[in-house]
């Protein structure tokens, strides 16, 4: 058993003169400070990989700059899917007896710290060395690859794929700490420049500034508990040329053992966090998932069934779409949204129930996943 006790977030987008070290750091004090601990209670570390700081014991480095001695550090990578994998990892260690309090932390500050190029190389390496990498596509070139696939397969359209978008930055308009509060129409994603189609610029998340921790122990440290009920992994392939069929990529299979690990049912989540790299992943993951059939999450966007005020909110804060995206701390910010949904403390983005969540994490092009229930308890 393990709580979620403390969250922490910073704004995301343009954090000039910070590093990666005082953008994890910062969001640690706001995560142990609403845990109702101290910086000395702290146990364990988990912290995720940083592209603009590549060192080889980062959780060692980070602890050390955040003046702390751990029992337990250790540093994580499964690309998207790493805030969840470690929040994974932190549930298994508390609940073992290994920690008491595990801090989860990670953030970049990819935006200001490093270059277009830089980026785009150190994101290109995901494919495979010699049968990808050579002919130089990029991150949104692959997820353009399976997006036009899914396309043909389910009769998704571009347009469809726009909503998610629009979506993803209504939500975010009224969230102070998003990249972009601007509102967007269908027709101005439609409108922006191609970046690898049938992916557009408003297809795909930005290049931001950011971090993000929480807190996981091994009991409530408020009235308000939030436990990680249950949790499973997949990972069927790494790289796009090995990739199963579009109907059997690991989503499927993470939710299928996370509901058997949970005694959860997909009709029993009340909101729902996914992971949205660009449209299409959010589009396959909704639907991956159950959360909506084959080709029609689109569908349930227009009808508002994944608004705020809709049947399962989706994203409340604007996703990696509209919140922005700094690396780990990117989809962390789906978990931290999360819990400020079931302890009540969203403000005006709040929603009428969030006593169950979903929460589903992507690592690489649709490779490696992590799904987790968590439960409002009393």
């Amino acid at each position: 058993m393990s709580f979620i006790t403390g969250v922490g977030l910073t704004s995301y987008g343009k954090h000039e003169g910070s590093s990666s070290l005082d953008l994890m750091s910062k969001a640690a004090v706001f995560a142990i400070a609403d845990a109702g601990l101290k910086r000395s209670e702290i146990d364990g570390i988990l912290c995720g990989y940083s592209t603009v700081s590549p060192h080889i014991m980062l959780a060692t480095v980070f602890a050390e700059h955040f003046g702390i001695q751990p029992s337990y550090a250790h540093a994580v990578q499964v690309g998207g899917a790493t805030g969840l994998a470690m929040t994974m990892l932190a549930h298994h260690l508390v609940d073992a007896g290994v920690a008491k309090h595990v801090l989860v932390v990670g953030g970049e500050n990819r935006l200001t710290g490093q270059s277009r190029d830089a980026s785009i190389q150190a994101l290109a390496q995901v494919g495979h060395a010699d049968y990808e990498v050579t002919l130089g596509p990029t991150i949104p070139a692959y997820y353009g690859l399976v997006a036009s696939r899914y396309m043909h397969e389910y009769g998704v359209t571009q347009e469809d794929l726009a909503e998610f978008a629009v979506l993803m930055r209504a939500h975010a308009v009224t969230h102070p700490g998003a990249q972009f509060h601007e509102p967007i129409t269908v027709a101005d994603v439609m409108a922006s420049k191609p970046v690898a189609m049938p992916l557009k610029l408003l297809d795909c998340c930005p290049v931001s500034d950011g971090g993000a921790a929480f807190v996981v122990s091994r009991e409530p440290t408020s009235a308000t508990g939030i436990r990680v009920r249950g949790c499973a992994q997949a990972h069927t392939h790494q790289h796009v040329t090995a990739a199963p069929r579009l109907s059997e990529l690991g989503a499927e299979i993470a939710v299928a053992k996370a509901e058997a690990a949970s005694g959860v049912a997909i009709s029993d989540v009340r909101y729902a966090a996914v992971y949205d790299s660009f449209t299409i992943t959010l589009a396959m993951l909704l639907e991956d998932l159950g959360l909506a059939g084959r080709g029609e999450a689109a569908a349930r966007v227009r009808a508002g069934h994944f608004g705020r005020d809709g049947a399962l909110p989706l994203n409340t804060h604007g996703g990696l779409l509209s919140y922005g995206h700094c690396g780990v701390g990117g989809a962390m910010a789906h978990l931290v949204e999360t819990h400020l949904q079931m302890t009540e403390r969203a403000g005006s983005r709040q929603v009428r129930d969030a006593s169950i969540a979903l929460l589903h994490g992507d690592g690489g092009v649709l490779s490696s996943h992590v799904s987790m229930f968590l439960e409002r308890v009393r």
